[in-house]
């Protein structure tokens, strides 16, 4: 499958061409400075090494997104979502995870904050 022309690198005064936001040099001070400012603190505890390790394995055991399997497409799950959230009481175990690709994980998502808000 033919890959979409690199756009420029996100970074003000940046020239480099790259297939995602940031080029390889700047990446990393994106992921940094996200991480430093508009993370949550708690998130490392919730979201680290551990659910890592548990999100790897969830979508190796479910490679294709459920809910489009469910409406007859095949699309591979890129996100694994928690039914119950984590900060509602809900835990990392399989029966309160869903592999998602990251369009329906979006819209998922969004239902659940316009619910709540």
């Amino acid at each position: 499958m033919p890959y979409k022309p690199p756009s420029p690198c996100a970074q003000p005064g940046c020239p480099a061409l790259c297939h995602s936001r940031y080029c390889d040099a700047h990446a990393s001070q994106a992921h940094r400075d996200y991480n430093q400012n508009h993370r949550r603190p708690d998130s490392n505890s919730t979201y680290g090494r551990r659910w890592r390790a548990i999100r790897g394995l969830y979508l190796a055991a479910h490679p294709l997104c459920e809910r489009c399997l469910t409406a007859g497409r095949c699309v591979r799950a890129e996100e694994v979502h928690h039914a119950v959230p984590v900060a509602a009481g809900g835990t990392h175990a399989d029966d309160n995870l869903r592999a998602l690709c990251k369009s329906c994980h979006s819209s998922v998502t969004l239902a659940a904050n316009n619910a709540v808000g």
